[in-house]
């Protein structure tokens, strides 16, 4: 039987104890993963205690609070607080998500534990290192590609060619589903992931675009597209109800018509 450690610099000790100041009659505990590249020193868990009755509904307000009213070194990003931006997707409680829409009643009891989105490298705290993601971003070209002029207008298309780009243009690049997807863990240097490769479909749908033969022709390649083995993780994670895994089958079928 194989067994696995983590390097030494990696291990996750215990952090420091934030306790209330004083008793509360709904208190609620959270675990936070704590690393700073300054330090040179191990990543932690501290554990942070917050009146539930004095903070706001969601995961993002609980820490928000610790960032204003107990350790203002607290390091996460965030921004629209309605689930568009995708800024503070991390993991919570095991499961990947949008911060500010996690209500933290809907958290286990006891103490929830708080991490950086899976499988990243951290720059600080919550913080994940997005540099790569946002290259293979840049890679598919996501943006309209057409040979003709533009039009005074808009350019037109049928209510069933725009119906085709529904549960596709709604991604707003939080990355949940590529940091649960154990192929993308295992080739994130290689295999472009569902995040891209749904945004790579919203393209290839698009009947305004005239750019599908290159844009299928970049996905050529025995790691872009086809380490997707269909294990479902992405589809079950994204916040927005997305299926990024349908729109990676759809890819697949288009390689194959053009042969």
């Amino acid at each position: 039987m194989s067994e696995f450690t983590l390097p030494a610099n990696s291990k996750v000790g215990e952090g420091k104890y934030w306790a209330l100041p004083k008793p509360a009659v709904h208190v609620k505990s959270f675990r936070i993963y704590r690393w700073d590249p300054a330090k040179k020193a191990n990543p932690t868990l501290d554990t942070f205690e917050i009146d539930s009755d004095h903070c706001g509904p969601m995961v993002l307000d609980a820490l928000v609070k610790i960032n204003d009213q107990i350790d203002p070194t607290l390091s996460f990003r965030r921004s629209c607080r309605e689930g568009v931006c995708g800024s503070c997707a991390m993991n919570i409680d095991g499961h990947n998500g949008l911060a500010c829409l996690t209500p933290i009643d809907s958290l286990k009891k006891g103490t929830s534990r708080i991490t950086p989105l899976p499988h990243m490298p951290v720059l600080k705290d919550l913080i994940p290192d997005l540099t790569g993601l946002y290259a293979q971003y840049e890679l598919i070209e996501p943006w309209l590609q057409s040979d003709q002029p533009p039009p005074d207008r808009e350019r037109r298309q049928s209510p069933e060619e725009r119906a085709k780009l529904d549960g596709l243009w709604e991604c707003i690049l939080c990355f949940c589903c590529s940091t649960s997807c154990p192929s993308y863990w295992w080739n994130p240097d290689k295999y472009l992931g569902p995040s891209i490769l749904l945004q790579s479909y919203r393209w290839l749908a698009d009947s305004r675009d005239q750019r599908t033969g290159e844009r299928l022709d970049r996905l050529e390649d025995p790691f872009r597209l086809y380490r997707c083995h269909t294990i479902m993780n992405c589809t079950k994670a994204c916040p927005k109800g997305l299926n990024p895994a349908r729109a990676i089958s759809n890819t697949k079928e288009m390689m194959a018509e053009r042969g």
